[in-house]
């Protein structure tokens, strides 16, 4: 018979499996609570740092549909549950293992696979999606510009064409003239 508590730990890790976007397994070995505190405001209100048992992140994992999980759960684990953007959770668990290096990346799960590390670490080095669409947006704007210059350059090329074709007139008036007085006398 199950404890309660079990039962109740592995409903609150199965919730936050089927919450969240990604997921990305950590292996804490030697982390103190204070670095596990800083690790966990680094990560963002949108992101859980919990530490649990693999037995029952297992048990979590398989009742959520979760598959992939199972060779990463060895020795002490954590989970960053990521309900946002995962770019954001990457990459501040990137930069938190390269300055404590008892924090290793294990792997993840997103959009229903399991992750590689490497796989990991090029979500980590995406930019943000605000950036991204910032940079969408210029392009977007940059092709607009472009498009109105061509629409305008036939207009301006007959405007040129009209300003040439009255110089020429202005300058041949003058020597037309300058025939046509000689022949008169």
């Amino acid at each position: 018979m199950a404890k309660p508590s079990k039962v109740s730990a592995v409903a609150e890790l199965t919730d936050k499996f089927r919450g969240s976007s990604a997921a990305v397994v950590t292996e804490y070995r030697g982390l103190s609570m204070a670095q596990l505190t800083t690790l966990r405001r680094a990560l963002g209100a949108g992101t859980t740092y919990t530490v649990a048992k693999n037995t029952l992140v297992k048990r979590a994992a398989e009742d959520a549909g979760v598959e992939g999980l199972e060779a990463l759960l060895v020795g002490p684990t954590a989970i960053a549950f990521v309900e946002g953007e995962p770019v954001d959770a990457a990459k501040a668990l990137r930069d938190f293992a390269k300055d404590n290096k008892a924090l290793v990346i294990k792997g993840g799960y997103m959009d229903g696979r399991p992750l590689s590390v490497e796989e990991v670490t090029a979500i980590a080095d995406l930019e943000t999606r605000e950036v991204l669409l910032a940079k969408l947006a210029g392009a977007m704007k940059g092709n607009l510009a472009k498009a109105a210059g061509l629409f305008q350059a036939p207009a301006s090329q007959v405007a040129r064409l009209a300003a040439a074709l009255q110089e020429k007139k202005a300058a041949e008036a003058p020597a037309a003239a300058e025939a046509d007085a000689p022949a008169e006398s």
